[in-house]
């Protein structure tokens, strides 16, 4: 069964909600959740908060040594969902839509707190890893 693992900023308010609809979307069939604040599960993967300065992960967990970061980690989970591959084709081929995307996550990535605001508390997930979650 192909599972996939979404690391996330939990205190970024875009983030969270982008989070919480995936989780009504999926309802736990294809993605877990870990927010990039939680060192101890990012070490499991061997992933250092400093590798989450680049925009949240998107693991292949059936594939460890697969991963997309930031505007492709996007991309791939828009590529998963029902229909999605469809439109993340048709943004791929059309002229300057990448760029300007991948322009914009990253514009949003590094001002994310100042655009949508800074949660109190960090977010989690009730989907998780297997085995990996004691929140």
């Amino acid at each position: 069964m192909q599972r996939y693992c979404v690391i996330y900023d939990g205190n970024c308010n875009l983030c969270s909600l982008g989070v919480q609809l995936l989780e009504i979307l999926d309802r736990g069939k294809l993605f877990d959740y870990i927010p990039m604040q939680d060192e101890e599960k990012l070490q499991e993967w061997g992933i250092l908060s400093e590798d989450c300065n680049l925009g949240m992960i998107l693991i292949d967990v059936n594939a460890a040594n697969t991963s997309w970061q930031g505007s492709a980690a996007v991309e791939e989970i828009g590529r998963l969902l029902p229909l999605g591959d469809v439109f993340v084709a048709v943004y791929r081929v059309l002229p300057g839509v990448k760029w300007l995307g991948d322009r914009l996550y990253e514009f949003i990535r590094d001002y994310r707190y100042t655009l949508f605001g800074r949660r109190s508390t960090t977010y989690k997930s009730i989907y998780c890893p297997q085995g990996r979650c004691n929140f």
